[in-house]
């Protein structure tokens, strides 16, 4: 399954999620801090969807009231 999903509220405009077998392939984020977000995806490979989500869900990005791996999390919610 592959998730497209449009974040809101952060700086990254697009992300690409491959899952299979509720475990997440890779992660392209279009945007945003690229280093950060090379080191995140890389990180979440292989990773269960349900321990990603749980890990990421309500992390906050400085004032903000979302971040990108809180949107990250809200786009994996798709494949559940």
């Amino acid at each position: 399954m592959i998730i497209q999903y449009t974040p809101r509220g952060v700086c990254s405009r697009a992300f690409e999620i491959a899952v299979g077998k509720g475990v997440i392939q890779s992660v392209q984020v279009m945007g945003g801090c690229d280093g950060n977000l090379k080191g995140l995806s890389s990180l979440l490979k292989g990773m269960k969807v349900e321990e990603a989500i749980q890990r990421m869900e309500g992390i906050r990005c400085g004032g903000k009231p979302t971040s990108c791996p809180d949107q990250l999390a809200q786009a994996l919610k798709k494949a559940l």
